[in-house]
């Protein structure tokens, strides 16, 4: 009998894992173990997500990396070179283990996702330099460079499109963002063709974060609430609105014998949206919220373990991406009958997701030049 996850692909929708760690990757465990990828994968997970938020906790939550570490701290390494050091080959292992899911999806799943450094997300250069270094090194069709949709972010993905990388952009909050990555991966692709280069032997997944949407909103719309104002009819219904519209964007521009039709025809893939971002953080809300109302074909679902464990405790499994489109719509305008500027959320968003992320990183260097002296062997 087939569980959630595999009934979700069935759906069209796979499911990856937004965790990644050494123990995660070294463990044998079978079925549902939170540390196991091979379980993972047993149970139909297909991919894995990763950012500079779950490297820190990993890497200094614990001892996993103190052996590897030990050995880096000898000589005149810096830091961020060590931390290089202990996460590229955790992403070059969890890539030969979804590699066989690689090659048995003809290429459609199987991946595993490296951000560059958030410190670059306002720099085009600076992120395409370190998109081709990271890309070269991990030598695997099946890795994901993630670049965040920022102003500088989307050129970069063009150019690294154009050169055959595999990119996730990430941090995308709005329908004016998103259509800029679809064009910037459909651009890269056509300059791609036009060097004479295999546009089908290149992907591309646009990440759009959803319970950060309601986390913003649900504030605003709470304080409009205490001044009075019933907005019940709209709290808890940004996120997904803002989804379930991108995702009909997604069908328009894929589906349409518009700028993708020709490429389309000469193997290229479609750039599938990725929900992001899927764990409830209202625990007045369903556990599988994020998931149950986002299920479609050509989609992907990045789920930490927690949300994993309840989907295949009780989360749905039927299409529901369509569902309601007019619904969707209506939420957008009643918040704007509210006096909140959804344009101006999702850019707040977009702000706070890469300084989030530079926090993390920043916390993760101080934390490893720590234990980097804590571990230097004294002579």
């Amino acid at each position: 009998m087939s569980n959630a996850i595999q009934k979700l692909l069935a759906a069209g929708q796979s499911v990856w894992c937004d965790n990644l760690g050494r123990r995660m990757i070294e463990s044998s465990d079978s079925g549902l173990a939170a540390e196991s990828l091979r379980g993972l994968i047993e149970l139909g997970v297909v991919g894995v997500t990763s950012n500079p938020t779950i490297f820190m906790k990993s890497i200094t939550g614990g001892d996993d990396y103190d052996d590897l570490l030990a050995e880096l701290a000898v000589g005149q390494r810096s830091t961020v070179s060590i931390y290089e050091e202990l996460v590229l080959p955790d992403i070059a292992d969890a890539a030969d283990l979804l590699r066989p899911v690689y090659e048995r999806t003809s290429g459609v799943d199987g991946y595993v996702s490296l951000e560059v450094s958030p410190k670059l997300a306002y720099d085009t250069q600076a992120t395409v330099i370190e998109a081709r270094r990271l890309f070269r090194r991990l030598d695997r069709p099946n890795v994901f460079i993630k670049v965040p949709a920022t102003p500088e972010g989307i050129p970069a993905v063009e150019t690294l499109i154009a050169e055959g990388i595999n990119v996730n952009i990430t941090l995308i909050f709005s329908l004016a963002v998103y259509e800029k990555v679809m064009q910037a991966y459909i651009d890269g692709l056509r300059r791609l063709s036009a060097a004479g280069g295999d546009v089908s032997a290149v992907a591309s997944v646009a990440s759009f974060f959803v319970s950060r949407v309601d986390t913003l909103v649900d504030k605003l719309l709470l304080e409009r609430r205490a001044a009075g104002a019933d907005v019940s009819d709209v709290l808890g219904k940004a996120a997904v609105a803002n989804a379930k519209l991108a995702y009909a964007r997604f069908e328009e521009v894929f589906d349409s014998r518009g700028a993708f039709a020709a490429l389309a025809a000469d193997g290229a893939r479609v750039q599938r949206p990725l929900w992001a971002s899927t764990s409830t953080k209202n625990s007045a809300y369903a556990d599988t919220k994020y998931v149950d109302g986002l299920i479609g074909p050509r989609t992907v679902n990045t789920m930490p373990p927690e949300t994993i464990r309840a989907v295949l405790d009780h989360g749905r499994h039927e299409v529901s991406i369509r569902d309601d489109l007019e619904g969707a719509r209506r939420v957008f305008v009643r918040l704007a009958e509210e006096g909140i500027d959804f344009d101006a959320v999702t850019d707040n968003l977009t702000v706070d997701g890469v300084a989030a992320f530079a926090h993390s990183f920043d916390e993760l260097l101080a934390n490893l030049e720590r234990k980097k002296k804590q571990l230097r062997p004294v002579c």
